[in-house]
């Protein structure tokens, strides 16, 4: 990574963990699928910012951080794509879900 991964991290890091607080929040309070796809969603993006934490620090260096080849470059990948797709999902699916009829 390079030197600006220091200041970039908290940026991207303070609301993923805003997101995962808050989707856990919802989740205890609601209980239900579209909750939970929140939170599994809000989970992939943390654990895309732990990933780039572990590559910026060099942290767990047998994961070969990084590299496209690799373990981590795969957990980045798949977190972030889980991300992506699967809190949106839930976020759509608990609106629609808590409207009422008119």
């Amino acid at each position: 990574m390079n030197e600006d991964a220091h200041f970039v991290l908290p940026i991207i890091g303070i609301p993923a963990l805003l997101l995962l607080s808050g989707s856990i929040a919802l989740f205890r309070k609601h209980k239900s699928l579209p909750c939970l796809l929140q939170l599994v969603g809000a989970a992939g993006l943390m654990i895309v910012v732990v990933t780039h934490i572990a590559e910026a620090f060099q942290l767990l260096p047998w994961m070969r951080w990084g590299r496209n080849d690799s373990a981590g470059h795969y957990l980045d990948l798949g977190s972030a794509l889980v991300g992506i797709a699967v809190f949106p999902l839930g976020y759509v699916l608990h609106t629609f879900a808590s409207q009422r009829p008119v």
